[in-house]
């Protein structure tokens, strides 16, 4: 199977999470956001919608991170997504949350606002009330993943971590590229800190960390309170 990925990318990050802890060895083809190569002609021609990721299985192509992971682990029979019918709809409905809900207004309300030029308003007002807005629902989505998705429980689905987990905590530890600070809810920190034990996560997240936390390491930036 071939991945067409950036290291730096959240919804790559979870993907390479899974294969390496399932032992699936993907043929992995850079696509520089940097330089936006996913907006040309030839990148197009593989995913209209012009994002990254996507997967090619033989003839098969997919996009969609959601899709791609559970693809991936049903190929390899992982046990990080169940087939357990009640269990498997756990995971699916924990993975819809986290990408209807919080990623939409964390990443795009809060963090890439702030980091990102192309998501920048001009206007100084325009951006002062996404960020304010993007705040407010932020911290309503992470109270419920505190108080309720991870109360009494080990990760979001139970006591297994599963695809949802990692999907999950790539879109959280976006934060760190703004500083943000999620010490309010400790059921969050917790769970973080113990995907990030993984032996999977260094090798999924150097690229993230060398090439888009790093460099914004001194910078100022909004924070949730």
């Amino acid at each position: 199977m071939k991945l067409y990925y950036h290291p730096v990318s959240t919804t790559s990050r979870p993907i390479v999470m899974l294969a390496d802890e399932a032992g699936i060895a993907l043929e992995l083809e850079v696509v520089d956001l940097f330089s936006g190569a996913h907006l040309q002609p030839p990148f197009a021609a593989i995913n209209p919608s012009r994002q990254v990721p996507v997967l090619e299985d033989g003839d098969f192509r997919l996009t969609e991170s959601s899709a791609i992971l559970k693809y991936v682990a049903d190929q390899a029979g992982s046990p990080t997504y169940p087939r357990e019918p009640r269990a498997r709809a756990r995971v699916n409905e924990r993975m819809d949350w986290f990408n209807t809900g919080l990623y939409r207004d964390l990443g795009y309300g809060v963090i890439y606002p702030q980091c990102l030029p192309t998501y920048k308003r001009p206007d100084e007002r325009v951006q002062a009330a996404i960020l304010a807005w993007g705040r407010e629902k932020s911290r309503a989505w992470l109270q419920i993943l505190d108080a309720d998705l991870l109360a009494g429980n080990a990760y979001v689905g139970g006591e297994e971590a599963t695809i949802a987990d990692f999907f999950g905590a790539c879109i959280l530890t976006l934060g760190e590229v703004v500083h943000l600070d999620y010490s309010t809810w400790p059921n969050v920190v917790r769970w973080l800190d113990a995907i990030k034990s993984r032996p999977s996560w260094a090798k999924a997240n150097a690229g993230f960390y060398a090439h888009f936390v790093a460099p914004f390491e001194q910078a100022q930036f909004e924070g949730l309170r």
